[in-house]
């Protein structure tokens, strides 16, 4: 890995904007710099190593360099839920065009759900839209916020009928249409449970091959769920964080999970969340000593600076978009300071931004070893 001239903290040293306005939390992408497509190979993705801790220098890498930056008895948590084709395109029965994005199921088979409709002032309760002669969206009720309530209506298992006639919901910034590669590059290599309505992006990353060698190496690795809303990527539009309405995602941490942060903490290992769903999930479930029992539940548990960690001491994640709550996160675990100056790190040196986009790594504080051997083509 070769070392950026570029200190952590530096380049925002003095005084610090008042962290509670969502302005904070802005940053100027160039153009261009939105990764539309993901690379040929996952882990040929790069990846920025963020140290904790003054003076400390920013590295630049190459994500498969990610088992020199960790220690066996670590611990590497991942997400397994799986994103839906929850898109729904459609006529309604004069021929007019219609869109429906399922979001959440509201019972046990899988038929009714909570959506988002549009164009909202046609699709109104009774209205039905036929997505094909197998599959129909029958519009049941409004919402406070917006939304509906709709029913499937198909003779085929849900599942079978979404992915079927489905499409998958990619980020509007990526300014394209689903593709048949984004069918598996959109999805992480593990994922098991479907549910999401978005990827956890940073485990994009993360290949059987090097899952293995991190085992190998004795890095233990569990999983969790957090099913990703819709709400993950939209920036925050009140002028104060605190204002902002978190929304609320359903989560699950599995006995062995739970085991496997409790040997960790035991033997003095490091916790590593890949993404900040993983984040979520665990602080959402951790005790307030600290403690992580097996659970499952919802949460609209919002990071932002000031919050105090109690399971995760380094995370995996991707260049979230400005004045979001993802970035608010990761400005809580790494340091306002320390993670500007990483974002203007990658600004300077064409990092890929947002979802197909490159990663950062934001090594635990305690770690005081250079992170793995010089790379020259690791340079920007």
């Amino acid at each position: 890995m070769a070392d950026s001239r570029e200190r952590a903290g530096g380049r925002h040293a003095g005084t610090l904007p008042d962290l509670s306005r969502t302005d904070a939390y802005d940053y100027h992408l160039p153009e261009g710099r939105i990764a539309r497509y993901p690379v040929d190979r996952r882990d040929e993705s790069r990846l920025l190593v963020v140290p904790r801790g003054a003076g400390s220098a920013l590295a630049h890498g190459r994500f498969r360099d990610l088992p020199h930056l960790m220690a066996p008895g670590d611990l590497l948590v991942l997400n397994e839920s799986r994103v839906l084709p929850l898109r729904l395109l459609g006529r309604k029965p004069t021929g007019a065009r219609g869109e429906v994005l399922l979001l959440r199921p509201l019972d046990d088979g899988r038929r009714r759900w909570e959506a988002l409709v549009r164009p909202g002032s046609k699709l109104k309760p009774g209205r039905i839209l036929e997505v094909s002669d197998r599959l129909a969206v029958r519009i049941v009720d409004g919402l406070p916020d917006g939304g509906r309530v709709v029913e499937l209506e198909t003779s085929l298992a849900v599942d079978e009928a979404l992915e079927r006639f489905g499409r998958l919901p990619l980020p509007p910034y990526l300014e394209r249409e689903a593709e048949p590669l984004d069918r598996e590059r959109y999805q992480t290599v593990y994922a098991r449970v479907p549910g999401s309505v978005a990827a956890p992006t940073a485990g994009l990353h993360l290949t059987p091959e090097l899952l293995a060698t991190l085992e190998t190496e004795g890095i233990e690795v569990a999983r969790v769920t957090l099913h990703v809303g819709p709400g993950t990527f939209r920036p925050v539009e009140t002028d104060r964080i605190d204002a902002h309405a978190m929304h609320s995602e359903s989560w699950e941490v599995p006995p062995e999970a739970a085991e496997a942060v409790a040997r960790t903490r035991r033997r003095g290992g490091r916790v590593w969340a890949v993404g900040t769903t993983v984040v979520r999930t665990l602080e959402s479930a951790a005790g307030p000593d600290g403690s992580l029992p097996p659970g499952r539940g919802e949460t609209r548990l919002f990071i932002s600076p000031g919050y105090r960690f109690q399971v995760v001491d380094a995370l995996i994640t991707n260049f979230p978009l400005p004045r979001s709550t993802l970035l608010m996160l990761v400005a809580a675990l790494a340091g306002y300071e320390t993670i500007m100056s990483a974002y203007q790190e990658a600004i300077r040196g064409s990092y890929r931004f947002y979802s197909y986009g490159d990663a950062m790594a934001i090594l635990p504080p305690s770690r005081s070893t250079s992170p793995g051997p010089p790379s020259p083509e690791h340079g920007p």
